[in-house]
């Protein structure tokens, strides 16, 4: 493996990075990307370093959170400024789920900025406890995500939900809100998967993605710490995220059967980290080494 080392200032810290040359044998390494969000700390400090200083490092995409915030379309245009794509970003869900709140940008309006910046995905991100306290609540939260799939298919705009391990807990007769999504989703709404949580949830990944062939349209790759508790449908200590091989998550199988099933993209993240622009470094250089 090729690699060159350079220096950065990100955040006020200086950060050694290895920029890796050669392919890899695993599918959507040549366009490989990462959840900003990872890296909320960095670009609070620093955007354009930061911004950077993942090219530098290998990453093909970006995608971003908090759109449409400023800091969100500042995010899309220097990423663009340095060569790598912006399919997608995570949006303010609250434009969906709760539109009469105070200070929420109108739906229509996120989607035609997203129209406006060439982003060909949008994804809620999270759901509030207050969504999520029945199935009922689910089934609440499927309906507005449907109606608001229509809008963003007029646009040619793929609308998507991202996961957390909550929609994995039991309810009455042990279904469970995800279950109520794969359900009821319209075929314009898609699944970003999140591995960590997913598994996290007590769920095998690559079976989830078997089972939702066609209907994943991207995937997060975050590792999980070994010896885990699991499932865990609440909060987690900080270390339980974990640089893609040292956790009990493996990534081979769940990239190959990805490609097999029609996912389009591939974002590493990892929510905690005291170094994450080094973690993030070590997860790309891992799944490189493959």
């Amino acid at each position: 493996m090729k690699r060159r080392d350079f220096i950065i200032n990100a955040g006020g810290l200086l950060v050694t990075l290895p920029s890796f040359a050669r392919s890899s044998n695993l599918p959507y390494m040549d366009q490989i990307g990462i959840q900003l969000y990872t890296l909320r700390k960095e670009i609070s400090r620093d955007l354009k370093g930061t911004i950077k200083a993942v090219a530098e490092s290998g990453y093909k995409q970006v995608e971003p959170y908090g759109f449409p915030s400023s800091q969100s379309i500042e995010m899309i245009k220097e990423a663009c400024k340095c060569g790598m794509k912006v399919n997608s970003s995570h949006f303010d869900w609250n434009s969906i789920l709760h539109p009469e709140r105070k200070g929420v940008t109108e739906f229509k309006r996120i989607v035609a900025l997203a129209k406006e910046l060439k982003l060909f995905h949008l994804v809620v991100p999270y759901l509030a406890e207050e969504d999520r306290k029945s199935l009922d609540g689910y089934k609440t939260v499927a309906e507005k995500i449907n109606k608001s799939s229509e809008v963003t298919a007029d646009a040619e705009i793929q609308l998507a939900y991202h996961n957390h391990a909550f929609e994995f807990k039991p309810y009455q007769k042990k279904q469970t809100g995800y279950e109520i999504f794969i359900q009821d989703f319209s075929k314009n709404v898609a699944f970003e998967l999140d591995v960590f949580w997913v598994k996290l949830g007590g769920t095998d990944p690559v079976s989830m993605i078997k089972k939702l062939k066609g209907r994943v349209s991207q995937l997060h790759l975050k590792d999980l710490k070994n010896k885990s508790k699991i499932p865990n449908f609440g909060s987690v200590p900080p270390d339980t995220f974990d640089e893609i091989g040292d956790g009990m998550i493996n990534m081979i199988p769940i990239m190959k059967i990805a490609q097999k099933t029609g996912v389009l993209h591939c974002h590493i993240e990892q929510d905690q980290s005291p170094n994450p622009i080094a973690s993030i470094q070590k997860s790309l250089s891992f799944l490189h080494s493959k």
